[in-house]
């Protein structure tokens, strides 16, 4: 397997080669050399892979493979929607990536970091432009150099490849959403820690509409490169962009299911926190109210007037203590049988 360098932060490159045949060529050095040697020998094609270039690290590639300006603009500047651009000679491709960091699942960190990966198609190169620190094709590239009748049938290969990894990582993310959603169910019905609840749902809705805008857009030009038939789309290739699609469309349903249960849960949440402060406000009700009896007494013999005949009866003030205490024990007891206590 031939040696794949790092990413020359003076260019940008993470990779350039020659592949004739289904097989990379070990002959260039330099991606002009790539190219050169591609159109000497009138086949094969040129895969160029970059990270995150400056507009003047990639200006010289998009002269050199006459790129249009719009679709140069997009690479370098990223923040783009999903989407399939058809020029004269060439095709350009924007897909969201998107990761899921395990590591920040406790508490209110968001958890899906995503990314972008433009694809620039020609006739006889490829040129990847990778933004984000996740999403790396090099695993990608080495799987299909390991499969040269695959890699043969030209560059369209490569954008399936591309297409085809990045829904894959929307399904892993989709699985590990699941479960968090699952476990905050959980959590909510259990009534445990309602403020860390509402933290998460908040923060996973906008986990979900992260997915939702990665996902959402890539459809149709996914249903496109399926059913039209594109020039520089190998035929062969085709049918594997619906397999694609398909995935695709298993991940927009189950986003759009993610949002609906994420929905009930804030709806639930906010009723359970409804009916915990109308219980509190029964309790501090009942409480009031055995409270107000004795209040009420001593108010009464607190008021100094002259003629109050039980104030020197022998026994009135056990009489009154007794009947103040058997009224706080009946209405005690009723607002215990009735639930308020």
């Amino acid at each position: 397997m031939p040696w794949i360098p790092e990413v020359d932060r003076s260019t940008a490159i993470v990779d350039s080669a020659v592949y004739r045949d289904g097989k990379r060529q070990p002959d260039a050095s330099t991606w002009q050399e790539a190219h050169d040697d591609v159109l000497r020998h009138r086949s094969g094609f040129v895969w160029i892979g970059l990270h995150e270039p400056s507009e003047r690290q990639f200006a010289g590639i998009a002269e050199h493979f006459g790129l249009h300006p719009l679709a140069v603009e997009d690479a370098v500047q990223a923040h783009q929607r999903p989407k399939l651009e058809q020029y004269d000679d060439m095709m350009f491709a924007v897909v969201k990536t998107v990761y899921y960091d395990a590591s920040q699942v406790q508490g209110a960190t968001e958890v899906v970091e995503t990314g972008e990966v433009m694809i620039f198609l020609g006739a006889n190169y490829v040129i990847t432009v990778r933004h984000g620190e996740h999403g790396n094709l090099r695993a990608m590239r080495k799987r299909l150099e390991s499969d040269a009748a695959l890699l043969a049938l030209g560059p369209s290969v490569v954008l399936h490849a591309i297409l085809d990894r990045v829904v894959d990582g929307y399904l892993a993310v989709t699985a590990a959403l699941q479960e968090d959603i699952d476990a905050l169910e959980t959590s909510v019905f259990a009534g445990t820690d309602r403020g860390a609840d509402s933290n998460r749902m908040y923060v996973l809705k906008r986990e979900v509409l992260a997915l939702r805008r990665s996902a959402g857009p890539l459809s149709g030009p996914l249903r496109l490169l399926a059913d039209r038939p594109f020039r520089l789309v190998a035929e062969d290739i085709r049918e594997y962009f619906r397999d694609v699609d398909d995935h695709l469309s298993e991940v927009v349903e189950q986003v759009a299911s993610f949002d609906d249960l994420l929905n009930t849960l804030v709806a639930a949440n906010l009723a359970q926190v409804s009916v915990a402060q109308n219980e509190d406000m029964r309790k501090i009700s009942a409480w009031v109210a055995i409270a107000a009896v004795p209040t009420m007494v001593a108010g009464i013999y607190g008021m100094n007037f002259d003629h109050m005949p039980e104030l020197h009866w022998r026994f009135g003030y056990p009489i009154i203590a007794g009947l103040v205490l058997l009224v706080c024990i009946g209405l005690y007891r009723s607002f215990k049988r009735n639930g308020w206590l």
